[in-house]
C-alpha cells in the first residue's frame, strides 16, 4: 500500500497500526497530503473554527526537577514568581472583556497552591464569570486533590503524558518521578469527568520514530479530549541545553497523525510551534490543529515563565493583540471564535 492509500485508510477508520504509523513518520513525500486529510477530517469535526483559550502562568515555581523544563527546581539561574489572586482576577477580567470563554491557569508543580487556595480561585473564577470554562495545568496531584478542584469548578485539566515508554520517560526525569504516576494521574482525571488532556515534546533527547508511533497509539487508546503536542526546545540552563530541538515537519506530521486518530480531538497550535517558526501555528492549523492559547498573564513576568528557550512573549502571542491573531487565522484560512470551544464527543 502507498502511503497516500496508507493516510487515506487512516483517515476514514481513524485506527492505525504500529507499522503504518512508523512508515507515514519515516517518509516526508506525502506529508502536504496528510495535513489536507488531516485538515479535511478536523472540518468534518470543526469546520473551520478555531477556539481561542486565555493562558494564565501564574507561577514558575516547581517542586519537580525534569530534565528538559527551564522552571526545574534546581534551576538557580530562574527569577521566580506568583500572581497574586488579585492579579489571577485581573488576566480573567482582561479575558473576559476580549471575549474569551476559558481561561487556562497553568503553573510549575509549587505546593503553595493548596487545594483550599486553588478551590477558593477556582470558585470565584466561576462565580464571577458563570459562563466560561475554567483549564487547569498542575501537573501531578492525588485523587483527592483532583476531585476537590473538580468539584470547585474546573472543566478541563491539561497534563501532558510526555512519552509512552517508560524507558524514555525515565531519561528525560529524575528518579523520584515515575511514568506510572504520570500514567495513573491521567486516568484519575478522566474518571472524575474533567475534559482531560494529555501529550507530547517531538523531538526530546533519546526520542525515535517509534517513541512518537508509541505515544501515537497511546492517545488513540486513550481517547484524551484535548492533546498538546509541541517541539522540544532547549533551554540553556538544563542539562538539555546542548540537544538538537524538535524540527517543524515532524511536529507537524505528529499533529496531523493525532487528528486523523482522533478526529474530534482539541488540539492547540502551540506557542512552542511558533517559536522555531514565524508560521509555525498557522501551518499547526493547517494540519489539524483548530485551537490558540494566547498568553494574559502580565506582560512583565511572560518571560519569566521560560520552559524553554527563545519563547515569544511579545507580538501576536499576546491576548492583548487577538485582533492581530485574529487576522493571521483568517489568513490561514479559519476563524477565531469566542464560546467556551468544547469537545465536540
Amino acid at each position: 500500500m502507498d502511503i497516500k492509500n496508507l493516510i487515506d485508510n487512516i483517515a476514514e477508520k481513524h485506527k492505525a497500526s504500529a507499522d503504518e504509523l512508523l512508515t507515514i513518520l519515516k517518509n516526508d513525500s506525502e506529508d502536504e497530503y496528510l495535513f489536507h486529510k488531516a485538515d479535511q477530517v478536523r472540518r468534518i469535526a470543526y469546520g473551520g473554527e478555531v477556539y481561542i483559550r486565555g493562558l494564565i502562568e501564574f507561577s514558575n515555581y516547581c517542586k519537580n526537577d525534569c530534565l528538559y523544563c527551564g522552571i526545574r527546581r534546581d534551576n538557580r539561574c530562574a527569577q521566580r514568581y506568583r500572581l497574586s489572586e488579585e492579579e489571577i482576577y485581573s488576566c480573567c477580567h482582561t479575558g473576559y472583556e476580549l471575549g474569551f470563554r476559558t481561561f487556562v491557569m497553568q503553573s510549575g508543580e509549587d505546593p503553595f497552591y493548596t487545594d483550599d487556595r486553588l478551590c477558593g480561585i477556582i470558585k470565584n473564577i466561576k462565580k464571577k464569570y458563570p459562563d466560561c470554562a475554567v483549564t487547569l495545568s498542575l501537573g501531578e496531584r492525588n485523587e483527592e486533590s483532583y476531585k476537590k478542584l473538580f468539584d470547585a469548578g474546573a472543566d478541563r485539566y491539561l497534563l501532558r503524558h510526555e512519552t509512552a515508554s517508560k524507558e524514555h520517560y525515565q531519561k528525560l526525569h529524575p528518579p523520584e518521578m515515575s511514568y506510572e504516576n504520570r500514567m495513573d494521574c491521567l486516568k484519575i482525571l478522566k474518571k472524575i469527568g474533567y475534559q482531560t488532556g494529555a501529550g507530547f515534546m517531538v523531538g526530546s533527547p533519546y526520542q525515535t520514530y517509534e517513541n512518537i508511533v508509541r505515544d501515537l497509539l497511546f492517545i488513540s487508546d486513550f481517547k484524551p479530549e484535548m492533546v498538546g503536542i509541541g517541539p522540544f526546545i532547549s533551554h540553556k540552563d538544563t542539562p538539555f541545553k546542548d540537544f538538537d530541538n524538535g524540527t517543524l515537519r515532524d511536529t507537524l506530521a505528529a499533529v496531523a497523525l493525532t487528528r486523523l486518530l482522533l478526529p474530534n480531538g482539541l488540539i492547540p497550535a502551540t506557542t512552542a510551534l511558533g517559536t522555531i517558526s514565524p508560521e509555525g501555528r498557522e501551518l499547526g492549523l493547517k494540519a489539524g490543529a483548530n485551537v490558540v492559547m494566547p498568553n494574559l498573564s502580565p506582560t512583565d513576568y511572560r518571560k519569566l515563565y521560560s520552559l524553554y528557550d527563545n519563547k515569544i512573549c511579545t507580538g501576536d502571542e499576546s491576548a492583548q493583540c487577538i485582533k492581530y491573531l485574529a487576522a493571521r487565522v483568517s489568513s490561514a484560512g479559519y476563524k477565531i471564535v469566542t464560546d467556551r470551544g468544547d469537545w465536540h464527543g
